[in-house]
């Protein structure tokens, strides 16, 4: 049977070129950074390059990069971190969106229990925010505004350099969780006033389990884990080297290609948007301009999205509902939730992000793909036999 893996957002396949990286620091290259002899030392090297790599496709310094066990810890350091100048300065107010990852939502929840406020600004039906929700919602104890560059389930892109402009006329730290923009959309950290960013390698064809924190130059960095100085003292425990270099490479790979495969992207994203936009009572979920080249999320009426899943693996897709995060949840996802979508539309959901290795005749098939199991799952729910015959009203026209 084919196998088509269309749930990029979720992870991505490792690149050659990364593997090929990575396996000298696993075979030869071996020692602790932090050792002194000449082992050690070649491993410090590589981990020096490595930094310098991700600060320079970030228009950021190497001193400026803390690396990480991926995007959610980064996430958790960056805003622990702000909350923790916010109390020295008797500040304890947090601005952040609806719909922000988990990673981010329940590290707010965390500061809530410790007497913060936080502000989480509502979402427009199409996936988006805008500067001046955030300018409104800014108060002179607000120590931080953390808001996602780009949304992991509707992959909506919020206008980044207005907002990070906002938080720097205020004087307020602003934070980003970039894990799905980097490496897929260019980024300065310095020309959109981002002071703090998260980012994670496997969503850009490196190794899992591996990231980074961007922290502006005078930002004191909260260390989450005790232990030895590495990281400058501030992320101690041995950096992971085969990771940690697969990731530069990976990024770089990424970035010099990121022109040409976002062109290719965004001409299946587009076929696969006019291909499901024909299934009858169906919606878009986010902006069709403004999101990631390689994002697709819609709602259909009158299904359950668990029972899509399975029935396209079944064909051999592999897809979401939503983020791989709250995969077991029978909870509808917040975030399709935050844009207006009621729990029976929510239920619905399926997502679809694609990569460079993806062709047309698989967007082609998968578009078949998608008809057939919906038609086939409304057939057998009397849901959508009540709807069929005007017992319930369409919520989707």
């Amino acid at each position: 049977m084919r196998r088509i893996y269309l749930d990029n957002a979720a992870t991505t396949k490792t690149s050659k070129t990364v593997i090929k990286a990575t396996l000298p620091y696993m075979e030869e290259i071996y020692g602790n950074p932090s050792s002194l002899h000449s082992a050690g030392q070649k491993a410090a090297e590589a981990l020096a390059n490595a930094r310098n790599t991700v600060a320079a496709y970030l228009d950021a310094s190497e001193r400026e990069i803390t690396f990480t066990s991926g995007g959610s810890e980064a996430d958790n350091q960056a805003i622990l971190s702000a909350a923790a100048i916010g109390v020295r300065k008797g500040k304890k107010h947090v601005v952040s969106t609806a719909f922000e990852h988990h990673a981010v939502l329940h590290t707010l929840e965390k500061l809530k229990k410790q007497g913060f406020e936080v502000t989480l600004l509502p979402v427009s039906e199409n996936g988006l925010i805008t500067a001046k929700q955030v300018e409104n919602a800014i108060r002179p104890d607000t120590c931080l505004v953390t808001v996602m560059y780009a949304n992991n389930e509707i992959g909506t892109i919020q206008p980044i350099a207005e907002i990070g402009a906002v938080c720097r006329e205020k004087g307020v730290i602003f934070h980003t969780d970039a894990v799905q923009a980097v490496g897929h959309l260019p980024i300065d950290v310095q020309r959109e006033n981002i002071d703090m960013l998260s980012l994670s390698a496997h969503k850009f064809h490196g190794p899992k389990g591996v990231g980074a924190l961007y922290v502006r130059k005078g930002i004191p960095l909260t260390g989450l884990i005790e232990g030895g100085a590495q990281e400058r003292g501030k992320r101690a425990g041995t950096e992971n080297i085969p990771a940690i270099v697969g990731m530069a490479v990976a990024l770089e790979e990424a970035c010099k290609n990121r022109a040409k495969s976002s062109e290719k992207l965004k001409k299946l994203r587009d076929m696969l948007i006019d291909g499901l936009s024909k299934i009858p009572h169906s919606v878009l979920n986010g902006d069709r301009e403004k999101r990631l080249p390689a994002n697709v999320s819609f709602c259909f009426e009158g299904i359950e999205g668990e029972s899509l899943l399975l029935l396209l693996d079944d064909k051999g897709i592999c897809a979401s509902s939503g983020s791989a995060c709250t995969s077991g949840s029978l909870d509808p996802s917040h975030v399709l939730l935050a844009i207006g979508r009621v729990h029976d539309i929510a239920h619905g959901s399926l997502r679809l992000t694609l990569s460079e290795e993806n062709t047309e005749e698989e967007i082609e098939y998968t578009i078949e793909a998608v008809k057939e199991v919906v038609a086939y799952l409304r057939g057998m729910s009397p849901i959508w036999r009540d709807l069929m015959n005007g017992k319930k009203e369409f919520i989707i026209k």
